[in-house]
């Protein structure tokens, strides 16, 4: 601090319970000597008053940092009988050990009471704006940090604890703006991370991949980064691009599950089934109980026409996490091919109760109202879903079940719909799916009289 009338509190003590990266380029701060481990007045330091309130900081400190909570309590609770509640350094470090406990309104009360012991110690003040921050109440936190930028305008952590608040608010382009002054103060990881996904929260991919290259350049073997940028890539649909991000993390951190699990779903897609699932055996002894794995795995199964294994891992990933409404479709999809249509529609019912803007969703309710007799509201579905989206397969679907049910006119009217735009798809496309081109072949037969 510039004052010189003041002392801040060390460095380490502020960082020390946190979750930030260490800073790229940049040394570790030195651990501070006992004697500018205390906190208040410099210029009282020498006085028989202020000695008696910090004769025992060194102590407090060394179990603090050796993380022996209890004991270290009991000197703190001992020296502020002593000094009649008035150790500031007692009161921050008691705080510290309550939030991490999971006490957080009452640490953020105990460091409200440092800061009216010494209102102008900024690190007292960026810890009321971390406890604010975790309470959720985001707007109160963003007002002590610009307090706390009054004491110390450059400071990194301010500026990245102020863009998690703004993040938190919705306010992206306050967060982009806190995020980018506090890389220009100095580069982190998670700054970087935070900055890409605020990106990413607003659709703009292409600037959270730039944000994440520039990170990598700072951090080429940082497994997250690698991780992250290969699922947005993913994510874009340059499976070739992920998979080589993902692969450079996993020779980094060949252990982490949620790149297993991003590598296993592109394997996936390209339907080698078998090497997908032991993918997912690793990353299952890491992360059992994660309603993503079950998921895949279920789906593994299900394209290898394990109906059984396939519903048991997919219930298992829906116990997991309920409200995941990509786990109620897919079981929805087994069902149909296992001709369960009550359990099938109530899977359907539920996803599309999840995410109401999944066209696929209403199609294939569609499919199963109309395996259930019940082709009225199977004709709404169909419309619903070609309402929010004009797919090729919907039509073709639709024509199929108005043919079924002898509605040949508006069959017909929909099957031109599908050739109009299964002629605008690409050969590759077009010869992709056997099973398409056959009922496309049937349908020009029965509805258009051609052979």
């Amino acid at each position: 601090m510039n004052s010189g009338v003041l002392r801040s509190l060390p460095r380490f003590v502020c960082y020390s319970e946190e979750v930030f990266s260490k800073p790229m380029n940049a040394a570790a701060p030195a651990l501070p000597s006992n004697n500018s481990v205390a906190g208040g007045s410099a210029g009282s330091s020498t006085s028989k008053p202020h000695h008696a309130r910090e004769k025992k900081n060194w102590l407090i400190n060394l179990m603090y940092i050796r993380q022996e909570f209890k004991d270290c309590m009991e000197v703190i609770e001992e020296q502020l009988r002593e000094s009649n509640g008035m150790c500031e350094y007692a009161i921050y470090v008691k705080a510290l050990i309550k939030r991490q406990e999971g006490q957080v309104q009452e640490s953020l009360q105990l460091f409200q009471a440092a800061t009216c012991i010494n209102p102008h110690n900024v690190y007292n003040l960026k810890q009321v704006g971390r406890s604010l921050y975790l309470l959720g109440k985001h707007r109160a936190a963003i007002e002590v940090y610009d307090e706390a930028q009054k004491v110390s305008p450059d400071d990194w952590e301010i500026w990245h604890n102020k863009g998690l608040c703004h993040m938190y608010l919705r306010q992206y382009e306050h967060a982009v703006e806190c995020f980018s002054k506090a890389n220009s103060i100095q580069r982190h990881d998670a700054t970087f991370m935070q900055l890409g996904k605020v990106y990413a929260l607003q659709e703009d991919y292409k600037s959270a991949i730039d944000v994440y290259t520039e990170a990598l350049e700072f951090s080429p073997e940082h497994a997250e980064l690698l991780t992250t940028l290969g699922i947005l890539y993913l994510r874009m649909g340059e499976n070739f691009r992920a998979f080589d991000y993902l692969g450079n993390s996993l020779t980094h951190d060949p252990k982490n599950a949620k790149t297993i699990l991003a590598a296993g779903s592109i394997i996936q897609d390209h339907s080698d089934m078998d090497v997908a699932l032991i993918k997912y055996r690793v990353a299952a002894v890491h992360t059992p109980n994660s309603a993503q794995l079950w998921n895949n795995i279920g789906m593994c199964f299900f394209g290898k026409h394990k109906y059984v294994a396939a519903i048991a891992c997919l219930k298992r990933a829906l116990y997991l996490d309920p409200f995941e409404w990509i786990i109620s479709y897919n079981l929805g999809l087994v069902h149909l091919n296992t001709s369960q249509y009550a359990s099938s529609f109530h899977f359907f019912s539920a996803s599309i109760n999840l995410k109401p803007d999944f066209p696929s969703s209403y199609m294939y309710l569609a499919i199963t109202l109309s395996r259930l007799d019940d082709f009225a509201n199977a004709c709404s579905a169909y419309e619903k879903a070609i309402d929010m989206e004009s797919d090729h397969m919907f039509h073709l679907n639709f024509a199929i079940t108005l043919f079924n049910h002898g509605d040949n006119a508006e069959a017909k009217r929909q099957f031109l719909l599908f050739n109009d735009l299964w002629n605008q798809l690409d050969e590759d496309q077009r010869t992709s799916d056997a099973e398409v081109l056959e009922q496309q072949q049937v349908l020009m037969r029965v509805l258009m009289g051609k052979g």
